[in-house]
């Protein structure tokens, strides 16, 4: 895959056009196929005749995790002979969720993946590495290898963690790029630096950066971002993607926010009371895959909170672009009369370099409002950094949370579950 599908830069009408009939051979699918769905049109008398145009989607109840949760198998669309892979939500907000791929499923997440490795500029021939994990039920690690392949880019699997296997195997494979968390970038440059490897000659030039956000709202680099750049030369990429929605937005040289690509997935943005927020707002991302046998989904709210921006790419695609997560929906925080998200608060405590590690709580104190603790691990505690940390929260935020100096060990054992594909880094302990 060398060329931009022709989809992709296509005028607006075009793409819309694309949209309605994929829409309509999906709702088909649903009526044939799906007993959640089946049951839906029926009790509600949805006629999916009359859903013609995208602009007609409103007139459907949308999905939500929960009744993932709760009505799981009635979603499926094929039976268990059909089923090629079974694959988990990661759980980090809520109980994980069952989903079940096809082989055309596993050829749509490759193709999805193969076009990400084209936004970032690898092609055949290029090689990368990846730091995550392939199995635990993990989607992406599946889609960066499956897409990898399709891409004809060759793939070192070195799995999560264990920063001196990594260097390594860079050594040894001499990769172009990496896939991994951000903030591990960080923990890779430390090791480097402390056994003097030259990283800043290796062969790695670029970074898929997943799980964590690397850009502010204006497409700058965040503290984190910036953290990595003031260290190692390399291009970043961002990525956004769900196990639900099977599908990426991950950004291009030019570093403007995720692209949609229409031929996989429609998107709406809607308000909280689900009503489309005027164009180019934030709004809760709303999403209907295409192209997917096993578990296709028909207007499911993700809970994040996204912008987007409809302006062409001046790398040639006219879909339009997804801004860095906001927040998720149901971990807005109102504190001392002040309504942030968590990620603001991750910004600040990333651009500390004697913060080591974190773990950023939620709870609710007797009165039912909402409490902040942060519990920060340094080699360096004291109640200088304590002011340091809060007087930055004071002024960026206007609030301080309350912080707590705690072993590095200690965090680390709560960021790192045991059997946790993922790092936490946010525990709401509210109801």
């Amino acid at each position: 895959m060398t060329a931009i599908p022709a989809i992709e830069t296509a005028d607006k009408n075009t793409i819309k056009r694309f949209q309605e009939e994929k829409l309509q051979q999906l709702l088909a699918y649903l009526q044939a196929r799906s007993p959640y769905y089946q049951h839906l049109f029926k009790h509600r008398d949805i006629d999916i005749g009359l859903i013609r145009f995208l602009e007609d989607l409103t007139r459907i109840p949308m999905t939500t995790k929960a009744d993932l949760q709760d009505h799981n198998r009635d979603f499926r669309c094929v039976d268990a002979g059909q089923v090629a892979d079974y694959v988990t939500t990661s759980g980090t907000s809520g109980d994980p969720v069952l989903l079940a791929l096809t082989d055309a499923d596993l050829d749509r997440l490759a193709y999805n993946e193969a076009l990400s490795y084209q936004c970032m500029g690898l092609q055949r021939g290029n090689s990368l590495q990846l730091t995550t994990t392939i199995d635990r039920r993990f989607m992406a690690g599946l889609a960066y290898f499956l897409g990898a392949r399709k891409a004809g880019i060759g793939i070192a699997r070195v799995g999560s963690g264990v920063p001196e296997l990594q260097w390594d195997t860079i050594a040894r494979v001499q990769p172009d790029a990496l896939v991994c968390v951000p903030s591990f970038l960080l923990k890779m440059i430390e090791f480097a630096e402390a056994n003097g490897i030259d990283y800043q000659r290796s062969s790695v030039k670029k970074a898929l950066c997943i799980g964590e956000p690397l850009r502010n709202p204006d497409f700058s680099f965040n503290a984190l971002g910036q953290r990595i750049r003031r260290h190692w030369d390399i291009q970043l990429f961002s990525t956004y993607a769900s196990t639900e929605m099977a599908t990426a937005f991950t950004e291009c040289e030019h570093g403007i926010g995720g692209h949609h690509h229409p031929e996989l997935i429609i998107t709406e943005f809607v308000d909280d009371e689900g009503n489309p927020v005027p164009e180019g707002q934030p709004g809760e991302l709303v999403v209907t895959t295409l192209g997917v046998e096993g578990m296709p989904l028909l207007r499911f709210k993700t809970g994040d909170i996204v912008q987007p921006h409809n302006e062409p790419c001046a790398c040639g695609r006219t879909t339009l672009r997804l801004g860095p997560v906001i927040g998720r929906k149901n971990q807005m925080v109102k504190y001392k009369g002040t309504t942030l998200y968590p990620p603001v608060l991750f910004d600040l405590l990333n651009d500390f370099e004697e913060v080591e590690n974190y773990v950023v709580e939620i709870s609710s104190d007797e009165f039912g409002e909402d409490e902040i603790t942060v519990r920060v691990g340094s080699n360096r505690a004291s109640e200088e950094l304590l002011l340091k940390i809060k007087d930055r929260f004071r002024a960026k935020l206007r609030v301080s949370p309350r912080i707590l100096f705690a072993p590095i060990p200690e965090i680390n054992r709560i960021k790192f579950p045991e059997n946790s594909r993922k790092s936490v880094t946010l525990i709401d302990y509210r109801k």
